[in-house]
C-alpha cells in the first residue's frame, strides 16, 4: 500500500510564495516603477499646465495693456488734431487782425497828415492841391500875400513830422483880388525827426502806409 503526505505537500506549496506565476522578489519593484511614472507623468502635468496658466495670464495682460495704450492714442490723436484746428483758425484769426490792423495805419496816415498840415495851414493861406508820392508831399495853393505863404513854410519847416520845405516861386495869379499861388514840396515821416544823414532814410522808412497814394484837396482861406 502506498501512502502520500498530504500535509507536507500542502506546506510545501505554500512555502514557495509564487503569485500567479510571478516570483515573490520581482513584484514589489514593479509596482514602486509603475507609482513613480504615473507620479512624475502628474507632477509634468501639474508644471505644464501652471507654465501654460501663468503665460496665458502674461499674455492677457499684455494684450490689456496693448488694447489700453491703443485707446489713449486714439484719444491723444484726437486732441492733437483738434489743436492744429485750433491753430490753424488762431492763424487765420491772426492773419485778419493783421490785415485790419495794417488797413487801419494806411487810413490813419493821411488823416493823420491832413490834419497836420490843416494845423499849420496860417490865415489867408489856402490849398488847391495836395499830392502823397512815398515820403513827398507836394501842395499847390493860393495866398493872399506873400507873408502868409512865408508863415506857412515856416510853420512847416517847425512841424516834427515834415522836414524844410522846398518852395517854389511865388507868383501873382489874381490881381483883384490881389492873389498869389505857390508850390511847396517837403519830406514827411510820422516819428520825430532824427539827424540830417539819416533824415531821409527814416522819412522813407516811415511812409509805406501812404506810398503811391494821391489827394486833392481845396481850402477856403483863413479870415
Amino acid at each position: 500500500m502506498i501512502k502520500i503526505n498530504l500535509v507536507r505537500e500542502g506546506r510545501a506549496v505554500r512555502g514557495t510564495g509564487a503569485v500567479s506565476g510571478m516570483p515573490a522578489a520581482t513584484a514589489g519593484p514593479a509596482n514602486i516603477n509603475n507609482i513613480l511614472v504615473i507620479g512624475g507623468l502628474i507632477l509634468g502635468i501639474a508644471v505644464a499646465g501652471g507654465w501654460w496658466f501663468l503665460e496665458s495670464r502674461k499674455l492677457a495682460e499684455r494684450q490689456e495693456t496693448v488694447a489700453q495704450k491703443q485707446a489713449e492714442a486714439q484719444r491723444l490723436d484726437k486732441i492733437i488734431k483738434e489743436v492744429e484746428d485750433y491753430q490753424k483758425q488762431k492763424d487765420n484769426l491772426q492773419k485778419r487782425i493783421d490785415l485790419i490792423n495794417q488797413l487801419k495805419q494806411n487810413q490813419r496816415g493821411p488823416v493823420r497828415l491832413m490834419d497836420r498840415i490843416s494845423q499849420d495851414l496860417p490865415d489867408l493861406v489856402w490849398l488847391d492841391k495836395m499830392s502823397v508820392s512815398g515820403a513827398v508831399v507836394t501842395i499847390d495853393g493860393r495866398g493872399l500875400n506873400p507873408n502868409a505863404i512865408a508863415n506857412f513854410v515856416e510853420n512847416i519847416k517847425n512841424d516834427p513830422m515834415f522836414e524844410a520845405p522846398d518852395l517854389g516861386n511865388v507868383t501873382q495869379v489874381s490881381p483883384v483880388p490881389l492873389v498869389y499861388g505857390y508850390t511847396m514840396t517837403f519830406h514827411f515821416s510820422y516819428g520825430p525827426k532824427v539827424e540830417a544823414g539819416a533824415a531821409g532814410t527814416a522819412a522813407t522808412g516811415t511812409a509805406t502806409g501812404t506810398a503811391g497814394a494821391t489827394s486833392t484837396t481845396s481850402t477856403a482861406p483863413k479870415r
